[in-house]
């Protein structure tokens, strides 16, 4: 069952980059990332992640970027994390203690959708288009409304306050 929720993910994944596409964005077809312009907007799909783990991969920033046989490394503007499980709260407590994190970095919990459901939550603080139009093409395709993170629900004026 989780192995099918990460694939339905995978696919939601695929479908949004081919509407990418006719924006004449640039896509991947092995990696999840998406270039406008210079920039890499770069998706992470996972079930879980220990947050020691996501610290230091969201410090990283790093991209792989695949032309034919040969690879090269870029940084990343933006990455959202999709998560097909519940992510731990922890994940949205560094965000919003790093405010570098959060102009760069989304979190959107996908399990609600994927159970059935059509309310998920994100943190997302970024100006990345490219997270906009995501978030306007789980809107439209299925009927997701977005609520925000509870603790950052509580906190984010002061969140609001630390990116500007």
């Amino acid at each position: 069952m989780k192995e099918m929720k990460t694939f339905r993910l995978l696919s939601l994944m695929e479908k949004f980059k081919e509407q990418c596409k006719t924006y004449g964005w640039r896509t991947s077809d092995s990696d999840d990332w998406i270039a406008v312009g210079d920039e890499y907007h770069k998706f992470l799909v996972t079930r879980s992640i220990h947050p020691s783990s996501f610290k230091a991969i969201t410090a990283n920033r790093k991209c792989v970027v695949r032309n034919g046989l040969l690879y090269r490394v870029v940084d990343a503007a933006y990455t959202a994390w999709l998560f097909s499980e519940k992510p731990p709260e922890k994940l949205a407590q560094i965000i919003f203690e790093t405010p570098e994190f959060s102009k760069h970095i989304a979190l959107y919990d996908l399990n609600p959708l994927l159970g059935g459901y059509r309310i998920c939550i994100r943190v997302n603080y970024t100006d990345s288009l490219v997270f906009r139009e995501f978030e306007n093409f789980l809107r439209r395709e299925c009927r997701v409304r977005f609520k925000r993170h509870p603790l950052l629900k509580r906190a984010s004026k002061d969140l609001a306050a630390a990116v500007t």
